[in-house]
Formats: C-alpha cells, structure tokens, sequence
C-alpha cells in the first residue's frame, strides 16, 4: 500500500510489473513500466523556469547486478528543451563501452512534441569508432564511442533517449558499483532508480541526504530497491561549496565485497610479473653504477623510472588492471602506472629494500565503506627503509613529484597496500602540514629620482605549489627562450620594465629548490605628480576579494557548508617588495592590514626604515568546513582583506631649496 500511495503521488503511469517492484525489461521496444505520453504532459512552460536552458521530464536508471558481478545497466532521459543554447548539446550524443567485455545497445532517440507527435523517430547518423589516444598523455583502449546526429532539436521540443550497457564478464568476479545522482544540476520533474539483485545478495547502500524513503520488495528470487521522487528544484553552485554537504541527494550501491579480497585479487593478477631477468637487472645497475649509499640508489630508481620510462597506458582488456612484466616495460621503454609501480617495486628488491603496490584513486575521494576495484584507477609504490618503520611512497608517473611526496590530490585519502601474498592494508595517505606548501616572491631595488626601479625578483615555490616552476624549467631553455622568459617576468612587475641575467634550476632535478630569478631594470615603477611621486604598489590592491564577498552576500541565503581550503588554498605565500627610495623622500603609508579567521589569515604591513621602503604581505590559506550560516562571517573578513586597497604609494620628495 505504501508503494501504491508513492508512486501515485508521482504521477507515473505505471503497468504491473512495476507495480510488483519488479525491475522491469527494457528494451528497443520500450519500457513497460512507463507510459511516455504521460511524461511528455509534464512539459513546462519556458517562461515558468528563466534560468533553465532545458529540464529533465524524467531521469531513470534501471540497473540489474548479478552475484558474480554482470550487470544490466538502462539509463533513460526525457529532456525539453527550453532555449536554443540547449539545442548544440542534444543534437550530438555521444556513448562508450568497451566490446571485450560490454555491450552496448541503443535502445531508441527521438524527438517529439509534447503532444507526442513525433519529429524524428531516429537518429539521423549514427556511428561507432575507437577512441584516439591522446598523443600527449596516451591511453590505448579497447573502448568503443558511439556518436549520433539528431535532427528537430529545437526550443520546444522534447527529446526522448535510452540505452543499456551490459558488463558481461566482469575484471573481479563479484564486483559492481553504481551510483545515482538525485538533484541533478538541472530542474528535474520525475527522478527513479532501481536497483535489483539476487535475493540472497545484500549490497551496500549509502544514501546522502535523501527526504524520501526507498521502497524495497522480494519476488521470483529477486530484490529490488526502488527510488523515487518528484519535482526536483535545481541546484544552484555556490562559491567555496564543500563536497561533503546535506545538500545534494545521492544513492551509491556497491556489491558486499572487501578490500581486501580486492587486495588479493590484485596480487593474484600481479604476482608472476615480479620478476628481477638478467636485461633488468644490468639496467637497474647501469643506473645506479654512481649511488654511494642505500639512499642514492632508491633515488637514482625512481628518477630512472618516473622520468626515463615514457607514460603509456595500455589498457586493453585485462591489461588495464594486470601490469606488464619489467623485462617487457624495459625491453620498450614505456608504461603505465601499475607498469612503473611493478618495475620500481622489483629494482628496489636487489638493494633489500621491500616495496608494495598501492592502488588508489589518483582524485581521491574513496568511500570507504564501499569497496569496489571502480573506485581505484592508479596505482603507486610503498617502500620501506631497511630498520625503519612506516611507509615511503613513490608516484612513478608523477615525474616532476620528489621521492617521498605525495601530488595533493590524494593526500589524506584513501590506499591499499598489496603485499605478495595477498595480504593487503588499508592506508590513509600522509598529507603535507598546510605551510609545507608554500610560495614566497621578493622584489628587491632602489628607485630613481625618476621613478625608474632596477633590482631582482626571485620566487621560491615548495610542495605542492612547485608544480608550475617545475614544469616551466623541466627542458633547458635556449638563448632566445631564457631573454623571451626573462622580459616577460620582468614586464608583470613594472611597465617597460626589461628582465636579464635569468637563474633557473633543472625542473627534472628533483633535489634541486624550484627557484627562479630575474635581474629587472628600467622598469616604471613611479610617476611624478608634482612635489610627489606616485608608485605603482608591483602586489596590486585586494579589492578582488571585496567582490567576491558581493557576490556571496548577494547569492541570497546559502545552502552548502564553506570550505576554507576553497578560499586561499592549502598553503602559504609570503611577499616583499623593498625598493630604496632616493635620500630625503618619505612614503605616506597606507594603514597595515591583518585579519584573521577560521577561513584563512591575511597579513600586510607598510613601513620606512630609513631609505627603504618595505611592503610585505602574507596570505595563509586555513582549513575545515563550516556551516552555511556562516557566510555572514566569511563576508565580513573578506572585506577586512579588501581593506588593504593600496594600489598606488603616494611618496613625498624634498621640497626645493629656494
């Protein structure tokens, strides 16, 4: 009775089998469970939604697993469109899957009115192609894309589409996961999900922020549970939302398996690839033939591969979870990350040092209590130092990451240590402490009676702010590149200011400090204005961040919680700027700025001693997420920060001797 009541209020034509929470069969032919010329009645108007290009009349999601992982997987939308911006994305569709081990089946795409009359019962073009492989950072596949033209897109109109993708043979028997996003970024007018297994199979089920309750029922053998719901708002962004919020509704649901039969599978796929040959092991010796000490070798290894060995993934078939043995990543000069992670691995075996595989995600953000091989796509090394305890970790296609660092994205998150007998640990990655991650600028020189600055930049990035210097340096530069770079620098700091004598590092080097500096001459740093010069503060004014906290008080009342890290990041940077001014001349100082809260701490102080004046700023990012209620409060030190609104310096020279 109560689903009957439920699915009535949602205005679903329903027939039978959905009656009887049976997951219905969906095919080419239709969906039994829907009358579509019902949906279609629920058309808007456009004028009723002014922000909307188009809405979702019906979102569906039918999926059906299998205790040994196959699954059947129906997604259906009934989108109108409302404006012609919508048009571009709708007449262009584009699927894939992978053939090997998936089918893919179009089930129908037309466009109709919203009286039912149809405009296009099919798609115009419909055609199937490999995927390319990036040639800057190439993945070799097995996947297929499945593209299609639609003609009649139109603001009005209504476009109707299904398809079903079925995972037939599954890399990790057992294995599956789903997920269901409820609020999507659009209005939604009808939203359903349903999932059916086994009876005797009990997945796990995270539901986020759900204000209905699911509907379950047994039949045949079979277990479905059954999400539905109606007339879903938008959700609007909002600055600095945290991802962890009581906003956005979703349903995740995974099969009942471990981590650590996930671990045992991984190495029970990797174990014969461990394997020290002859070939490797001269090379492995070829660089290491200068190492003084344990340490020296375990970086000379990790340069060798991280740097040496090129990024190619190959994941075709199982070749996307099973890595290739070193004697063929040696033999090629190339691999993937599990490929890398195994060649690493191995090399550190002859100096006595024991490795594992890690596998994670390379964006973080596991659920933990829903384990499944699709949450995990990288896989890294842990190493530890004979007589140490703990781990090191090794990102062998992060090339330009120094031995023992870890790139930001998945600090703090989650790992799966693999050991060779299938044992497995589940890790949270160390994360930098927040002022390890910092940026420091310092321009130095004197300014002319004519307002003319000559001196020196030098910026000193560390952690995870190195990345760009690092990059920006990984090749040597040419004569005609250093003088391009060094004039550019020197131009963003002062108007016709000229850049020489550029000092960079070798951005490979992965002991080297990313330093970079700049000898600048000539540059406009002061205007004359009578008795007084005028200089152009090189850190510019904050009063950005005094729009931003416009645009936040004008939002309206806020629904996410706020994440500080969002604001100024998880790091420092630090700032000075000390120019010697000519004898006898006096800066009018601005007032000092500090303000600090929960959400970060902004520092700026102006001070003479003697000839020099000294601008020094400081910005310190914070971290934790807090309520929406207090944007009011983020507001208010946003426009603290905005105080330090010194764009220009008024400096007063000697008046003449008469």
């Amino acid at each position: 009775m109560l689903r009957r009541a439920l699915l009535s209020t949602l205005s679903f034509t329903l027939v039978s089998s959905l009656a009887a929470a049976q997951a219905p069969t969906i095919t080419p032919a239709g969906d039994p469970s829907v009358n579509p010329d019902t949906i279609y009645r629920l058309a808007v108007k456009a004028s009723d939604f002014p922000e909307e290009s188009y809405v979702l009349l019906l979102d569906d999601g039918v999926a059906r697993f299998e205790a040994d992982g196959r699954s059947t997987r129906t997604y259906r939308q009934i989108v109108q469109i409302l404006r012609p911006d919508a048009t571009d994305a709708f007449r262009e569709r584009e699927f894939s899957y992978a053939p090997k081990h998936q089918r893919f089946t179009l089930n129908w795409m037309r466009v109709v009115k919203p009286d039912g009359t149809v405009i296009s019962a099919k798609p115009t073009f419909v055609q199937e192609s490999d995927v390319p492989a990036d040639l800057g950072d190439p993945t070799y596949s097995d996947r297929k894309v499945v593209r299609t033209s639609l003609s009649g897109v139109e603001p009005g109109t209504i476009i109707d589409y299904s398809y079903t993708t079925e995972e037939l043979k599954p890399f990790l028997p057992g294995d599956f996961l789903d997920s269901w996003r409820i609020t999507p970024a659009t209005q939604v007018k009808r939203s359903r999900y349903i999932a059916d297994v086994p009876a005797g199979l009990t997945p796990r089920i995270h539901e986020e922020n759900l204000n209905f309750k699911r509907v379950e029922h047994t039949a045949n053998g079979r277990h479905s549970y059954m999400w539905a719901t109606h007339d879903l708002p938008r959700i609007k962004g909002e600055m600095f939302a945290a991802d962890s919020n009581g906003v956005v509704m979703d349903v995740l649901i995974s099969s009942p398996t471990t981590w650590a039969r996930i671990g045992k599978w991984y190495a029970d796929s990797s174990r014969s690839r461990y394997v020290l040959t002859p070939a490797v092991k001269a090379k492995i010796t070829e660089q290491v033939k200068g190492a003084r000490t344990l340490d020296d070798s375990i970086r000379a290894v990790h340069r060798w591969v991280a740097q040496d060995i090129r990024y190619v993934a190959i994941a075709l078939g199982m070749g996307g979870y099973q890595p290739r043995t070193p004697d063929e990543v040696v033999r090629t000069g190339f691999g993937d990350c599990k490929d890398k992670a195994t060649l690493f691995v191995t090399a550190l075996q002859q100096f006595g040092v024991t490795a594992y595989p890690v596998i994670l995600s390379s964006t973080g953000h596991v659920r933990r209590d829903m384990p499944s091989i699709s949450q995990l796509d990288h896989v890294i090394a842990a190493f530890q130092r004979p007589g140490t305890k703990g781990y090191e970790f090794a990102d062998l296609t992060a090339s330009l990451t120094p031995l023992g660092e870890l790139p930001f994205g998945y600090q703090g998150d989650f790992g799966l240590v693999v050991h060779r007998d299938g044992s497995s640990e589940e890790i949270t990655f160390p994360k930098a402490p927040l002022l390890a991650n910092e940026t420091e600028r310092s321009i130095v020189g004197t300014l002319s009676p004519a307002g003319i600055f000559d001196g020196r930049y030098v910026e000193t990035d560390l952690g995870g702010r190195q990345y760009q210097l690092r990059s920006a340096f990984e090749n040597p530069l040419d004569s005609t590149q250093r003088a391009k770079g060094a004039k550019a620098m020197a131009a963003a700091l002062f108007d016709g200011a000229t850049g020489d004598s550029l000092v960079t590092f070798a951005g490979k080097d992965l002991s080297a400090t990313p330093r970079v500096s700049i000898l600048v001459r000539g540059g406009h740093a002061a205007s004359m204005a009578g008795n007084d010069a005028i200089l152009t503060n090189p850190f510019g004014p904050m009063t950005g961040v005094a729009t931003l906290a416009q645009e936040l008080e004008s939002a309206g009342p806020r629904r996410f919680p706020i994440d500080a890290q969002d604001i100024f990041g998880y790091g420092e940077t630090r700032m000075e700027f000390r120019v010697a001014l000519p004898d006898g001349w006096h800066a009018q100082l601005p007032p000092s700025v500090d303000a600090a809260s929960e959400f970060g701490h902004y520092r700026s102080e102006y001070a003479q001693h003697g000839r020099d004046l000294v601008l020094t700023r400081t910005i310190t990012g914070a971290t934790g997420v807090y309520a929406p209620d207090q944007a009011t409060a983020l507001v208010q030190w946003l426009n603290a920060v905005a105080k330090d609104d010194a764009k220009l310096i008024v400096i007063t020279k000697p008046q003449p001797v008469p």
